[in-house]
């Protein structure tokens, strides 16, 4: 084969920069064999460095698309969670394409079917349907059967046969009440949202087996200090106003913006986090350290999770069927400035009646 000038020059200068022979750049420019992997990979990298642009033969493949199905963006913990799966894929070739439910948008299973229009080799659900008691779980089963590798994270569904990943919510709510009740605090509400999720099912009973070992409450006495409502700031802050009636002196949310939510409810009765309320999220979203107060809060290991559902994705396409149950994962209580030790008096009383009542007449602004 014989190569012009400027071919000379240039396979002299890869060879150079690899520290090989110029037939060895020759060979791996041609995609011949008899090189080995290292070497293959210093030459590529020399073309790389010297900005020569890649062979298309030698250009990386994409092994496919894979489907990204996330409720909304609005809740920062979801847009993180696409990051990571995004990165999580990178490496193994395949890209993703993310789908986003927004309120009276398309629905998921009009994304799904999208997806499929688009032979996606298979498909992450975040907090889906797979979530919701009342959803009929059928959807998957039929994907399944196609076959389509799916994987389900933050919600469980018996019957299914396909990965599923969670954080453990029972135990993040028994911690935070742990938190609250080490500072002194036994009016301890809970805010999540409605109760056909199992993230919120899992919480509340977390919260009621924490919530017996720390004070002998009956039934319908946690049942006034239990707040379903929708997530988001709004229905955090409409639930909160609700418990600050009713003497409580700390609240464990069922997500950051909940607690967002109830943070702007004290302070619009005028009273002051952590000093007359202290307040723990859920999910250590991004930017909670830096909210005012920096916010108390049960950190979901989003890094892991993520990397643990792409694995389980990744298994199940080439063909190494991951094991068809739930991974929990542990959650992690990170203090900061939301939470403080319970006034004396609010500590001593145990039904609310000798917590200071909120002035009727300063009010903050949210």
């Amino acid at each position: 084969m014989s190569y012009s000038a400027p071919m000379r020059a240039r396979l002299s200068d890869i060879a150079q920069q690899a520290d090989v022979s110029e037939a060895t750049v020759s060979r791996v420019l041609n995609d011949r064999p008899g090189v080995a992997p290292e070497t293959r990979q210093a030459v590529l990298t020399a073309l790389d460095v010297l900005g020569y642009e890649r062979p298309a033969r030698l250009r990386k493949r994409s092994a496919g698309l894979v489907g990204l199905v996330v409720p909304e963006l609005d809740n920062p913990i979801f847009p993180a969670f696409a990051q990571i799966i995004e990165s999580a894929l990178a490496p193994t070739g395949f890209t993703p394409v993310l789908c986003t439910q927004t309120p009276g948008g398309v629905r998921e299973d009009e994304y799904v079917e999208m997806l499929l229009d688009r032979q996606v080799s298979g498909i992450v659900f975040v907090s889906g349907l797979h979530a919701d008691t009342a959803a009929d779980h059928d959807r998957y089963r039929t994907l399944i059967a196609r076959p389509l590798p799916i994987v389900m994270i933050n919600g469980y569904a018996p019957g299914i046969p396909a990965p599923f990943v969670s954080c453990d919510d029972r135990e993040a709510a028994e911690l935070a009440v742990a938190h609250l009740g080490a500072l002194g605090h036994r009016r301890i509400g809970l805010i999540t949202g409605p109760d056909r999720f199992v993230p919120v099912q899992r919480k509340v009973s977390g919260y009621k087996t924490a919530m017996s070992r720390l004070v002998q409450l009956d039934d319908d006495e946690l049942g006034e200090l239990t707040e379903l409502s929708l997530f988001g700031v709004e229905g955090g802050e409409a639930a909160a106003g609700r418990l600050i009636e009713r003497g409580a002196t700390g609240i464990v949310c069922g997500s950051d913006l909940m607690a967002l939510g109830a943070i702007r409810a004290a302070r619009q009765r005028g009273l002051s986090v952590p000093e007359d309320l202290s307040v723990v999220g859920y999910d250590d979203s991004p930017l909670m350290a830096f909210t005012d107060p920096p916010l108390t809060t049960m950190r979901q290991p989003v890094a892991a999770m993520a990397v643990a559902a792409v694995r389980a994705l990744v298994d199940e396409i080439n063909g190494h069927a991951a094991p068809h149950s739930e991974y929990l994962f542990r959650p992690e209580l990170v203090v900061r400035g939301s939470t403080a030790v319970a006034r004396r008096d609010d500590a001593a009383s145990q039904g609310g009646q000798g917590r200071r009542p909120a002035p009727s007449v300063l009010s903050v602004p949210a």
